[in-house]
């Protein structure tokens, strides 16, 4: 089977991930592959050890059924694998079971099947607080076809953070600071630089996360991070936004939809670089998958090609990207757009399934580093953003890195 690898590392400042995983897709056959946490799709793919439930989900292309075999893994916090731990340490139960929830779709010109897999289920219950990996394999094979991941933390310290865009760059301008302070409450921590990684999303992208700064201020009971520069986020704009609930009728911010066979294609109106702050409310990359009938919504959403145009003059020295949480708000090979000299404009089409999507376009420099909003939509201070804060400790001695603390603050 062909493979596409839709994760595509960009070479990163430093205090930046470097080898951060992400839920994705590793196959042309398979798309729409989601985190649901505690089934609120508004709520980040973190969840309190012991309360909630995730559930992983994903569609293979045609009705054939596929047998797919999961493997969940414990992860240290840049996502390598904590093979220090024994499977029996992190969970309960057993491994590399099937997948046996699966429904194929119904009354959709695209034919897929859907398959679905909550944790914790009955064959499997995870033990300790930190990150996880879902590999998702079609029985026999050793390459994973899909991977999805998700935290579990123990509030072990108290952590607050704090956003203001009055920054060591600029006041009130194009950039915000994420401040945070953390109480070690009863954890013992002898060696905060060494037995503190922490991590910083934005918008929960990964392509521009930030993680293991040093602290500015330590004390016995805790640590602080105010005014570090590698806290600095470009502001962007508001995402852009479009819902496509009938193939047969325009829907928000949506010019025409069509029939071309083999699909329906949906053609968004086009964008153009923003002058100013858009005041209009967004949710930061999220998308729901719905459609018009809002019943079944898994089985019976249709796929559709989804054109994004841009209109801008050519920009050179990177590449332009249209990216939201569908691609976990990271550079997805197949949201590259290409430029058209005769129209003066960006395109990208995107095979999506129907609901509501929201996202940005972002330019990608050649020499590396985050995208950046600041050539297409600007960066303003006054940007409604979602920062996530997460901690990890590894006591002396320890055998991986524990998720002890996360928050979610909003600017």
């Amino acid at each position: 089977m062909k493979r596409i690898f839709l994760f595509l590392l960009m070479a990163m400042a430093t205090g930046s991930v470097a080898l951060a995983q992400y839920t994705r897709s590793l196959s042309e056959d398979i798309h729409t592959v989601r985190v649901l946490a505690g089934g609120d799709v508004l709520q980040p793919p973190v969840l309190p050890l012991g309360r909630g439930r995730f559930n992983v989900s994903f569609d293979r292309m045609g009705h054939d059924y596929t047998r797919y075999i999961y493997k969940v893994q414990l992860c240290n916090a840049d996502w390598t694998v904590a093979d220090e731990v024994f499977e029996s340490d992190y969970m309960s139960g057993f491994n590399n079971q099937p997948i046996e929830d699966y429904e194929t779709s119904f009354n959709t010109t695209q034919l897929y099947t859907h398959y679905s897999l909550d944790f914790p289920n009955e064959n499997c219950r995870l033990l300790l607080p930190g990150n996880y990996r879902v590999s998702i394999f079609e029985e026999d094979e050793d390459e994973p076809v899909a991977e999805a991941c998700f935290c579990l933390y123990s509030q072990q310290m108290n952590v607050i953070a704090s956003v203001s865009p009055n920054t060591d760059i600029d006041v009130n301008k194009s950039h915000q600071q994420v401040s945070v302070a953390l109480n070690y409450g009863a954890l013992k921590v002898v060696d905060p630089r060494r037995e503190l990684h922490t991590v910083v999303l934005q918008n929960r992208r990964w392509d521009n996360a930030v993680t293991d700064v040093a602290p500015n201020i330590q004390k016995a009971s805790g640590a602080e991070w105010t005014h570090r520069r590698e806290l600095i986020f470009p502001a962007g704009n508001e995402y852009h936004k479009c819902e496509i609930l009938d193939v047969h009728r325009a829907g928000m911010g949506v010019d025409r939809i069509g029939w071309y066979e083999p699909y329906f294609h949906a053609t968004l109106f086009a964008s153009e670089r923003a002058r100013n702050y858009t005041d209009e409310g967004d949710t930061n990359g999220i998308f729901v998958v719905r459609h018009s009938g809002d019943e079944d919504n898994d089985t019976q959403s249709e796929y559709l090609i989804v054109h994004f145009p841009f209109k801008a003059d050519y920009i050179p020295g990177g590449q332009m990207y249209v990216c939201g949480l569908w691609d976990n708000g990271s550079p997805d090979p197949r949201c590259r757009m290409t430029y058209d000299e005769a129209t003066g404009t960006y395109e990208a089409a995107v095979l999506l399934k129907q609901g509501y999507y929201s996202y940005q376009y972002r330019f990608y420099p050649d020499e590396g580093g985050a995208g950046d909003t600041q050539l297409t939509d600007g960066n303003y201070y006054e940007t409604e953003n979602e920062y996530l804060v997460l901690v990890y400790h590894r006591a002396q001695g320890a055998r991986y890195d524990a998720l002890v603390a996360m928050t979610r603050v909003k600017s």
